[in-house]
């Protein structure tokens, strides 16, 4: 149970969290069921309803107790530092509202994990990945709908949402998209001549009128594209070509940015184009970048 002091400050906070910072829905949903854990763990724990003035005293012998709790519920390390980063997040705007010193929660050490690093596909996999593509579909519009999707994913560096979310009023694809990301957040891509093309041969083939208001990519019945199709439509590429299982939509995004960095891009232009709203995820791309020097490194150095 937990009080309606509290439920009302997480209302307010989460309301903050979307006006103030663009949080998508699936983030305010993520952060929504973290701390209502949080609270009814409080709850339990103390043996009492949690109110605004009772949870400006959690100590550390509290938080310790909560993450155990945790652990013991099967939460890996990773799950359970995004989850306390949300309580501090949340601590953070109360204890400023409350006037109250949110030191113990606010310290609390995040477990630590090994971030996973993204698994691009070589240069050579990417393109034929996509050539592939055609073969998985005998419908031609069918075919040239898969390619162009595969195309932009790669050639732009979209997330699937992106993609799927565009609609007839893009056509005929310019130089540049402009695209609404994570967040609500805008940011201008630049579309590469193979991906303008791509997606021309499929407008052209298309049996669908292209409503400005209506999807550009369409399923067979003239629905919008789901995400699910395009992941199928990968999983059979990726098993024809004996490509790893981590061969998925996102690993084009992936690629798209290691393949720029490898060539000298800038890392900032890069954050930019993937609309990364902090420079420390796109940056993992550098580590990929280090581990490939190391193994060429290994392999190549007479000594190594």
């Amino acid at each position: 149970m937990i009080s309606p002091a509290a439920q009302t400050a997480l209302q307010d906070w989460l309301s903050a969290q979307k006006a103030m910072k663009g949080a998508s829905a699936n983030t305010i949903a993520a952060y929504s069921h973290d701390l209502t854990h949080f609270l009814a763990f409080m709850t339990r724990h103390r043996g009492e309803e949690q109110g605004l003035t009772r949870l400006a005293t959690v100590g550390v012998p509290e938080m310790r107790a909560w993450m155990a709790a945790c652990r013991s519920e099967g939460l890996g390390a990773r799950s359970l530092a995004r989850r306390l980063s949300a309580v501090k997040s949340f601590y953070r705007w109360l204890s400023r509202r409350q006037s109250f010193d949110a030191t113990a929660v606010l310290a609390t050490r995040t477990p630590r994990f090994e971030r996973k690093l993204p698994r691009p596909l070589s240069v050579d996999a990417a393109r034929d990945l996509i050539d592939n593509c055609e073969l998985e579909s005998q419908t031609p519009w069918v075919a040239a709908r898969d390619a162009a999707v595969v195309t932009l994913l790669y050639g732009c560096g979209l997330r699937i949402s992106e993609a799927l979310s565009l609609t007839g009023a893009e056509l005929p694809l310019g130089e540049v998209l402009r695209i609404t990301g994570k967040g609500g957040k805008e940011r201008i891509v630049p579309v590469i001549a193979p991906a303008r093309a791509a997606v021309a041969e499929y407008a052209r083939l298309c049996p669908y009128e292209h409503d400005a208001q209506m999807p550009l990519f369409r399923g067979v019945r003239g629905g919008a594209l789901g995400p699910r199709a395009v992941q199928k439509l990968v999983a059979g590429v990726r098993t024809r070509l004996g490509l790893p299982a981590s061969v998925t939509p996102h690993a084009m995004r992936h690629s798209f940015a290691t393949h720029l960095l490898n060539a000298g891009g800038d890392l900032r232009a890069i954050q930019e184009l993937l609309g990364h709203a902090s420079l420390s995820t796109t940056q993992a791309y550098t580590a990929v970048d280090t581990v490939h020097l190391m193994e060429v490194y290994r392999r190549a150095h007479p000594k190594a």
